[in-house]
């Protein structure tokens, strides 16, 4: 399939392209733009028989080959192996092996990692000398640096990594004397180290400690950059502490107030609601109340006959006089019906409402409820 990475067996090399078996109907080709890419070098060291790595492009072009890259095979791999170095938070031993006019580039298990000069270690930082950034980083390129990953971002191609993070002191040591200290449910102010696709890395008394993507916030967002940023200082609570796997998890949206809660607070189990159908599926139908409250009606619920599926009495965007018969605040469920609308077991429930409905309106307009007694007028007829 396009994209799969297959492990195949270099059968032969040529100047115009590398055939590589990796057991389909026929070999696999790399030639053109995708043989070009590769380096002298890099194709110095392959040889027949090698087992190698291989990107899929296309399983089956116009003469029937399967074309193939080692280049993109490759950087998968490397993309996959920085992921893993931001999660178990190693510091690298690398070289620099390029400049920008923000930092340095350097070399991270074949990829190029950007070293923000805020990022610099401080004994490096001090030989910074000169104002163009050929000045200040020229004299840098080719020196032994140690590093670590502290933002991945595969999609924008991002890989950010910090000298002052890898610090000389163990690592491990110290996180393993502040998972000793932390206990469940304390609350620390950290820092902001890393931020990942699943969620950031935050740094409190020393260790870092992982706030799942889950756990930053109570509105939905795809990545930990719509919350936070390297280097902010935060509030987060100790919600687990693995001493075994010397893992620490830590949430911020636990010290944040439940917005849900307040959406709620206007419904009650037994009230008639105006709902619009936005989602069909085999279990129910998804109705919306307002703008943040959306609730499911159950196809137990729909209707009072026996329907296979919430389309026989449905539609996407229909608006539907609806039931609440159930609201589950810690799992921020509502559930609905239709079929109940016009039960009588609501009946007083609906007395009532009504009633304090038509109350409210009448003191709006009048100042005096319908229920109240008449005054006698002082005027004469």
């Amino acid at each position: 399939q396009a994209g799969e990475i297959r492990k195949g067996t270099i059968a032969s090399i040529s100047p115009s392209q590398i055939l590589i078996s990796i057991g389909a109907k026929s070999e696999g080709v790399v030639s053109g733009r995708e043989l070009d890419q590769l380096t002298p070098a890099e194709i110095e060291a392959l040889s027949v028989g090698q087992e190698i790595h291989v990107f899929v492009i296309n399983p089956e072009d116009a003469n029937g080959n399967v074309v193939l890259s080692l280049k993109r095979a490759q950087e998968q791999i490397s993309w996959d192996d920085v992921e893993k170095l931001i999660t178990d938070a190693v510091v690298i031993e690398t070289k620099i092996i390029g400049f920008n006019k923000g930092g340095l580039i350097a070399a991270v298990e074949g990829l190029r990692g950007f070293l923000p000069s805020s990022q610099i270690g401080a004994l490096r930082r001090s030989q910074i000398t000169g104002d163009t950034p050929e000045q200040k980083f020229q004299k840098m390129v080719g020196q032994p640096i140690s590093i670590r990953v502290i933002e991945v971002d595969r999609e924008r191609r991002r890989l950010i990594v910090s000298e002052r993070a890898a610090s000389a002191e163990s690592r491990q040591s110290l996180k393993e004397r502040v998972i000793d200290e932390l206990q469940e449910g304390q609350v620390y102010t950290g820092r902001v180290t890393s931020l990942a696709n699943f969620g950031a890395f935050i740094n409190v008394n020393g260790a870092d400690g992982l706030v799942h993507l889950s756990e930053l916030s109570w509105d939905h967002i795809d990545h930990p950059r719509e919350a936070l940023e390297v280097g902010q200082e935060v509030k987060v609570k100790v919600i687990n502490v693995d001493r075994d796997k010397k893992r620490i998890g830590l949430s911020v949206r636990a010290l944040l107030d439940d917005p849900w809660h307040a959406r709620i607070v206007k419904y009650s189990v037994g009230q008639l609601v105006e709902g619009k159908i936005t989602r069909l599926t085999k279990f129910g139908a998804f109705a919306r109340l307002d703008e943040d409250v959306e609730g499911l009606i159950h196809i137990s619920e729909i209707s009072d006959q026996r329907i296979e599926h919430p389309k026989e009495a449905l539609h996407e965007g229909d608006v539907k006089t609806l039931r609440v018969i159930r609201i589950d605040a810690d799992q921020h469920r509502i559930g609905l019906s239709l079929r109940k609308v016009d039960s009588a077991a609501f009946v007083d429930k609906d007395f009532k409402m009504l009633t304090a409905e038509f109350d409210a309106e009448e003191e709006d307009s009048s100042g005096d409820s319908p229920f109240d007694p008449p005054t006698e007028s002082t005027e004469e007829n």
